[in-house]
């Protein structure tokens, strides 16, 4: 086979089995799709594991090691991660990171670009197409998972929720910044963005994190 006639083969959940800024980092410009409703991200947050894993991170839910909550977070890459914030939203997450070490990519916004009747159906007190999916626990609600979707195979073509990771997009269209809502690690730059986008929320940061070293 000549070199033009040659084709790559790129192994989706192979890329996002690394370290978590990246795996973030790939997931901006993904489409996610449930149902008739389809997701372009363009806000992430990373998350890592425990002390025992490469990149532990006291502020992710598997930073205290596994619990039957976090065992998705220990799997192969490319599985969804539910949990309820507050009793009220259900946030989503792709895991990330080689099976067997804990690592996971919050969803916390996307443009719905397919499937805007259901979203909006879902999320009437929404401001606009814009707000349909800007938070996570919006990006649950306008997708219509659910806990009972914990452990979904984003990456089987098959699956009643599907991941598709598009071409990476261009580093320098992305911004990193603090993580929000996080009394821990705060200040971690794990948190990236498509800035252009009017989808991107509002960066909140936790009245109970601490005060960076270097502010006066």
């Amino acid at each position: 086979m000549s070199d033009d006639l040659r084709v790559q083969i790129i192994d989706p959940a192979a890329e996002l089995a690394v370290d978590p800024p990246s795996a973030a980092r790939r997931l901006l410009g993904a489409t996610l799709t449930a149902g008739p409703v389809v997701l372009r991200i363009v806000e992430v947050e990373a998350y890592g594991g425990d002390p025992a894993g490469p990149w532990p991170d006291p502020a992710s839910h598997s930073g205290r090691g596994r619990t039957p909550r976090t065992v998705a977070m220990f799997g192969p890459a490319g599985v969804l991660y539910v949990y309820r914030s507050y009793w009220m939203h259900t946030c989503i997450n792709v895991t990330t990171g080689p099976d067997g070490i804990a690592g996971a990519t919050l969803i916390r916004a996307g443009e719905v670009v397919e499937g805007l009747a259901a979203a909006r159906a879902r999320r009437p007190t929404a401001r606009g197409d814009a707000g349909l999916a800007r938070g996570p626990g919006n990006v649950g609600s306008a997708l219509g998972i659910t806990l009972a979707d914990y452990g979904t195979p984003l990456l089987d073509p098959d699956s009643p929720i599907r991941l598709d990771l598009s071409a990476p997009v261009d580093s320098r269209a992305v911004a990193a910044g603090p993580r929000v809502g996080v009394s821990t690690a705060a200040d971690r730059p794990w948190r990236f963005r498509l800035p252009e986008s009017p989808a991107v929320s509002t960066y909140r940061r936790s009245p109970r994190a601490p005060i960076p070293q270097n502010d006066p």
